[in-house]
């Protein structure tokens, strides 16, 4: 069951809550060294602090069982691309349809929400697929469950919605009716800061 959203009113965090996500961002961060080679965590830090705005995110990114982390790093814009790396789809936002559409169609049995709909609420997006397949190469994600992916709208339009998972050392992408929920599946958010 997907737990409710913090308040968005302020979109802040308190001090104690800032310092303590920012401690658990550090750990993750030093630990999977190899998801973001020759980055700092100073880096992060100092363009967390230029935009604090997004704090708010990843901290519903964790607090939903995300796990966030840095994969990616624009040397040029200086912008970083947090990604959910929990082993599985993260816990609390699992049991959710693809999109609002599916979830306003679905006649009974609805489920407590949207994976799109969850993920703008939170400020972050689904991954594209090609994102999804580039996390896989970083280390092996989603074994036992599977995360819904952003769909091309030619899908979308015909009903269908798109997820992966991780087997046999191998991505694969698979359909299933947009309305559809299981408690083995959620989606993997990003979020670029």
């Amino acid at each position: 069951m997907m737990p409710p959203l913090m308040s968005k009113k302020s979109a802040s965090l308190s001090p104690a809550q800032r310092t303590e996500l920012l401690a658990t961002l550090k750990a993750r961060f030093e630990k999977n060294k190899h998801r973001h080679k020759g980055l700092a965590w100073a880096q992060v830090e100092e363009r967390l602090a230029a935009h604090p705005d997004k704090l708010w995110s990843l901290a519903e990114m964790e607090r939903t069982g995300g796990e966030p982390d840095v994969i990616g790093h624009d040397k040029k814009s200086g912008e970083l691309l947090f990604v959910d790396c929990a082993e599985e789809t993260p816990k609390g936002r699992r049991s959710l349809c693809y999109d609002d559409a599916a979830l306003q169609a679905r006649k009974e049995h609805k489920p407590a929400g949207s994976a799109v709909g969850v993920a703008a609420a939170m400020g972050i997006e689904l991954l594209t697929e090609e994102e999804y397949r580039a996390l896989q190469k970083l280390e092996g994600f989603d074994a036992k469950t599977s995360s819904w992916i952003q769909t091309p709208p030619e899908i979308r339009r015909l009903g269908g919605a798109l997820f992966c998972d991780f087997r046999y050392d191998h991505v694969f992408v698979f359909h299933n009716g947009a309305d559809s929920y299981y408690s083995s599946r959620a989606f993997r958010g990003k979020l670029r800061v």
